[in-house]
């Protein structure tokens, strides 16, 4: 009779860290699957979706779930069929003492079925977090605790000293997309276990010393030096932000939507470029106290930049920078981001035989190799040579846009909703940074009932904005012109000739959940568009252009322009490229009509952000909208000065 009972299999019903297969796998040797073609294997079992009534799931210490009785609410979850003992009951070890299998009914399609779960004992619960278990703590606190742990486990442990601490720091900040990539899938999602954590962090420390045989790196070895170390006080700079104002940053974002470091990092940013110069002797004094040879690697130059960052840190300048962003807020409820590109090479900066002249980066291509891929993802840093390809070893372009998260999975959070917040961003990266500006690309989320109704930007209003944003320069000759147009940067030819100036796309903002129920934000991703005709100046600035894009966005809601498809078939596009083309090497003024209707536009856009009512405040709007006719007006009165005076002629008075 005993050996029957043994031989018993279990209907066992999980909502927790179980429902991952691989994890589920891990634990007890047998997998799962929703879908009977896939059982091939008594190694895998049978499973179907089914709900828990009478309970809630909570996660105290946001690394295990917990069923707590709740008549209220109710849990989805799985029910895997016929476990075998053997494997309850290495469960029953995974699950601990903090819980209690009992046996209950779950609803399923095919309706009440009789399984165990392991639920929360009560007073173990309240004895263990008190009353924090009826509650979910911010689950990436506890998981960057538990990512803390974990170095200072495997990084000289048990050293108490200030150099192991400062160590440990550098390794982490040099495994820094790993840990942001962690937080990203399991934010909100399912706990992440030990081996998982432990199988994933557990990586070997970049180095730079192969570089110090390569005699074309030679030239190009103590740029990236410094570049480095500045990066690194920066992002230490903005983690002692992060970690130690967290309260005061979340009143001023706009909640997990959004890229949760814009604020932290622009107050980063502002607080190094405004001491300039004191930056620039800390990275001369590193290079001499740390020459580039054999007996320096990598973490060495960040363990320097870390020492350098908690001892230059001042929590009074934070103060009065964080005052100072507080009185100048002008959130918005359309969510933005923004690209920006940088190469001292300018748009030569993609064309192979070009690209091997930069004298300072050599077309930044030992980015990787300087793990500045990883170093600077909290700008969204990478080399772009507008191949779309991923490789690593490549020249092109320094691309920077805070807020993406993952260059591979396409995958990005709007920076912020604020054009001011955005606009002094991307000031702050150009002064921060040092390579030339290039480009700007600037991104608006479409709302849904834009989504598949978008229309044809006028001509006219295409000129205007290009007069905000082109990069209107004088030549040599004395001649005004804009740059971007006339240079032929934003003009392609791989599919037919098309000029690049805006495009519609979709951008997702989670990864793809691990499980067999996909998040629904992976699968809606966000509808985006994105202006790529912009100039990026040091002087320059973009709020206006900013506010202008939004409230055209909101009035007109324009779509790609020109693409190859519009112009391979319609000649009235055609025709408008042709002129736009005439107009950019010979510009002429803009028309007060013109002016006034595309004024009138972005007025009309502003003024129903808010469902159909302002969001911004008035006077802001009028400012903008002021700013921008000046700017028309300015550029007007450039060509009108440097036309040729008209020939006087002398006319007969009338008799």
């Amino acid at each position: 009779m005993m050996d029957l009972m043994q031989e018993e299999k279990t209907n066992l019903f999980i909502y927790g860290s179980l429902r991952d297969p691989s994890i589920f796998e891990s634990v007890c040797g047998f997998s799962f699957s929703l879908k009977s073609s896939y059982i091939r294997s008594e190694k895998v079992l049978r499973a179907e979706l089914a709900m828990l009534g009478g309970h809630r799931r909570v996660s105290p210490d946001n690394v295990y779930f917990y069923a707590v009785p709740d008549v209220t609410a109710k849990i989805q979850g799985f029910i895997i069929y016929d476990v075998p003992p053997s494997a309850m009951k290495v469960i029953d070890k995974y699950e601990g003492k903090f819980y209690e299998r009992e046996t209950l009914t779950v609803n399923t399609a095919n309706g009440p079925v009789t399984a165990q779960a392991y639920l929360a004992c009560p007073k173990t619960m309240k004895k263990r977090f008190g009353d924090r278990f009826h509650v979910n703590l911010i689950h990436e606190l506890w998981l960057r605790k538990r990512i803390q742990r974990f170095f200072d486990e495997h990084t000289r442990p048990g050293e108490k000293t200030i150099d192991a601490d400062i160590e440990r720091r550098a390794r982490r900040e040099l495994i820094g997309t790993t840990e942001r990539d962690l937080v990203i899938s399991h934010l909100g999602q399912d706990a992440v276990s030990d081996y998982f954590l432990e199988h994933e962090l557990d990586r070997p420390c970049p180095s730079i010393k192969p570089l110090f045989e390569q005699s074309e790196a030679q030239p190009y070895i103590n740029n990236y030096i410094a570049l480095v170390i500045k990066q690194a006080i920066l992002n230490h700079f903005e983690w002692m932000i992060y970690d130690r104002f967290r309260f005061e940053l979340n009143q001023l974002e706009s909640g997990q939507r959004y890229f949760t470091r814009t604020i932290s990092l622009l107050i980063a940013l502002r607080m190094l470029n405004s001491n300039y110069q004191t930056l620039d002797l800390i990275l001369s004094r590193g290079l001499e106290i740390m020459p580039p040879r054999g007996q320096f690697d990598l973490i060495d130059y960040v363990k320097y930049a870390i020492t350098v960052a908690e001892n230059a840190f001042d929590p009074r300048v934070f103060q009065s920078t964080l005052q100072l962003i507080r009185h100048n807020l002008q959130p918005g409820l359309v969510p933005m981001g923004a690209e920006l590109e940088m190469s001292n090479l300018g748009f030569r900066a993609i064309h192979e035989q070009s690209s091997r002249q930069d004298p300072v980066f050599d077309g930044f291509r030992y980015f990787n190799e300087f793990a500045l891929d990883v170093l600077m993802w909290k700008v969204g840093g990478y080399v772009d040579d507008h191949s779309g390809s991923h490789a690593s070893a490549k020249r092109g372009f320094l691309e920077l846009a805070p807020g993406r998260l993952n260059l591979v999975g396409e995958l990005s959070k709007p920076t912020t909703s604020d054009p001011w917040i955005l606009s002094q961003l991307i000031r702050e990266i150009i002064i921060f940074y040092p390579a030339n500006p290039h480009s700007l690309h600037l991104t608006f989320q479409l709302r849904r009932n834009q989504v598949g109704k978008q229309t044809v930007l006028p001509l006219s209003f295409v000129k205007c904005l290009f007069v905000l944003g082109g990069g209107t320069e004088i030549s040599h000759s004395g001649k005004l012109w804009v740059s971007r147009l006339d240079h032929k940067e934003i003009e392609r030819n791989e599919y037919g000739e098309e000029l690049i100036f805006a495009r519609s796309g979709r951008r997702r903002s989670r990864l793809p959940s691990d499980t067999l129920i996909d998040s629904q934000a992976s699968k809606s991703p966000l509808y985006t568009h994105q202006y790529k005709f912009i100039r990026l100046e040091r002087r320059a600035n973009y709020e206006p252009l900013i506010l202008a894009l939004k409230g055209i966005q909101l009035s007109i809601n324009p779509g790609d322009y020109l693409t190859s498809e519009q112009l391979a078939s319609s000649q009235r596009l055609r025709n408008e490229y042709e002129e736009l083309k005439e107009w950019a090497a010979n510009l002429t003024p803009i028309s007060r009509r013109t002016k006034g209707r595309f004024l009138d536009a972005i007025y009309d856009g502003l003024m129903h952000e808010a469902h159909h009512k302002p969001y911004h405040k008035a006077h802001y709007i009028d400012w903008a909208l002021g700013t921008i006719d000046l700017q028309i007006r300015l550029f007007n009165k450039k060509i009108e000065e440097g036309q040729p005076e008209q020939p006087h002629i002398s006319y007969p008075k009338p008799t």
